[in-house]
């Protein structure tokens, strides 16, 4: 099966100009509408211009919504793999698990704990070469958000799409996340199992201590990145990026959510591994790669595509073609749309 791969994807959002431009059109009839409401009789309008018609001017806006669609895609230029070879590459298993509770929505760390953590996780990932990643996402409950694998412009993707709102039930279920990336080592000769837990350290799932001691027994050494300070801050709850509020606890006062290194810490010492400020990402993102580079590589093959086609020709030409028609459209009838009557513009006898 072809792969296919969005070169620049930034430019979809050249798509936000089709909704732009109907609502514009629409206003515009309505304007057209009320003013010759006002000013000329309906009946002489008819007879003024016996040829207009709305089909005509509403095919045209159509036929240049889709000449930009089109052009927007043109300009993502999607490619599609046509060649897979089977590639020998030598790294360690990471999973990555993210806390996506309210708390990581606090403001202590710019921009907030949260796209701090993805920042971090994107610069790690940026910095791999022969490794296979894995994602998870926990706060009341743990979910996986991507398995063991090498495509690491997949995993970037789903990464930035996590959100607060992936859990319905709230809290920091720690020990789950954890339990659940035991799960994701699917390869029983990889003797290096990296887990970087990415959060404010607040837990409220259980026993984390012997939940690390069961992965320890497994060979999966987990790195902490706390996220956050120990001042802390309230956290904000948000409309479309306008503050509502801050959240409250049952006796209505402002929760302060604060980093607990402490359980952090006590994560990387029982499973040998190594706790770290997530506050510099380049000093975390050097940090990481020193780790890594540390460990033995397991040699195994992964089948990737190497050769890509550009499309954008076939998308560009059809945007060409439907630029070059509108301009061609007349927003008068012809003879063939009279006798289609489409909007009943047939005069009444």
């Amino acid at each position: 099966m072809d792969q296919l791969v969005l070169e620049k994807p930034i430019y979809f959002y050249i798509l936000i100009a089709i909704p732009v431009i109907v609502m514009g059109f629409l206003l515009l009839l309505v304007w057209k509408k009320s003013i010759q409401k006002k000013f000329i009789d309906k009946e002489l309008l008819k007879k003024l211009s016996p040829n207009r018609s709305i089909f005509k001017s509403t095919l045209k806006i159509f036929v240049l919504c889709l000449a930009i669609a089109l052009l927007s895609v043109a300009l993502v230029n999607p490619k599609i793999g046509t060649k897979l070879e089977t590639m020998k590459r030598e790294g360690v298993d990471i999973v990555f698990a993210l806390d996506v509770s309210k708390s990581m929505l606090v403001e202590d760390i710019a921009p907030n704990r949260l796209d701090k953590s993805k920042q971090l996780i994107t610069q790690i990932i940026n910095g791999l070469a022969g490794d296979r990643v894995g994602i998870i996402g926990y706060a009341g409950s743990a979910f996986p958000q991507v398995p063991i694998t090498t495509d690491f412009g997949s995993a970037k993707l789903f990464l930035n799409g996590m959100n607060t709102g992936m859990v319905s039930s709230q809290g920091t279920a720690i020990t789950q996340a954890i339990e659940m990336a035991q799960t994701f080592y699917d390869d029983e000769s990889q003797t290096n199992r990296v887990m970087f837990l990415v959060s404010d350290g607040e837990d409220h799932g259980g026993n984390v201590a012997k939940i690390a001691e069961e992965a320890a027994e497994k060979g999966i050494r987990i790195f902490p990145i706390g996220v956050g300070t120990i001042e802390g801050g309230p956290i904000p709850i948000k409309k479309n990026g306008v503050l509502q509020y801050y959240l409250r606890d049952r006796n209505n006062e402002q929760v302060i959510s604060r980093l607990g290194e402490e359980t952090l810490k006590q994560i990387a010492q029982t499973t040998n591994g190594e706790y770290i400020d997530g506050t510099n990402t380049k000093a975390v993102v050097e940090r990481v790669n020193s780790i890594l580079s540390g460990m033995d590589k397991k040699e195994f093959e992964a089948k990737q595509f190497t050769d890509f086609k550009d499309q954008f020709q076939w998308f560009l030409a059809g945007a060409l073609f439907l630029l070059v028609l509108d301009v061609f459209f007349l927003e008068r009838q012809t003879a063939w749309l009279k006798k289609l009557n489409l909007f009943n513009e047939k005069e009444k006898q």
